[in-house]
């Protein structure tokens, strides 16, 4: 009988085929992996889930509220993401349907020490897969409909400093 596989002693692991590298570390701009989209999560299975589960502990760590894939070198459409007690774990995510708007000070993992406001929208529905592959319909508000769109916004390569040009300018004469 074969002893089990010491998942610590890997040095990488393979998602959808993609080897990444273990542990999983936070990328920071100006990190090249930052700015490129991500491709459909195909495969879902315990792998996979173990990735997700090792993404939350890394962004507890960091105290973060959500952490996307490129985050953290995985080009695959996927993000974690807590909210008190509450957790997402969400693939291939799609905004399905948008409405209100709330301007807020952010921030990101990515970018540490760096904010800036935004403009999102207040409410939004999002579709997607569980870990296990399941459908999801979500709709969500406030702080969670913000969080998944940021995370959103990374799996496209958007990260909130490109849209916080006209905030910086601000930020500078209030000094």
């Amino acid at each position: 009988m074969n002893a089990p596989i010491d998942r610590q002693a890997v040095s990488h692991i393979v998602v959808d085929r993609q080897p990444i590298a273990r542990p999983l570390r936070l990328r920071l701009y100006p990190d090249p992996v930052l700015r490129q989209a991500c491709e459909p999560v195909e495969e879902f299975d315990s792998t996979l889930a173990d990735v997700l589960d090792e993404m939350l502990a890394l962004m507890r760590m960091h105290q973060g509220t959500g952490l996307a894939g490129p985050q953290v070198g995985i080009l695959r459409q996927l993000f974690v993401a807590q909210i008190g007690d509450d957790v997402v774990r969400l693939l291939n995510p799609e905004i399905t349907g948008v409405r209100g708007w709330l301007t807020m000070r952010e921030g990101c993992l990515s970018l540490p020490g760096f904010e800036a406001m935004l403009g999102r929208s207040r409410v939004i529905r999002v579709m997607g897969y569980d870990p296990r592959g399941r459908k999801q319909a979500l709709r969500v508000e406030g702080i969670w409909a913000r969080v998944m769109q940021h995370e959103i916004n990374h799996l496209s390569g958007v990260l909130i400093c490109d849209h916080a040009v006209e905030d910086q300018r601000t930020r500078g004469s209030e000094r």
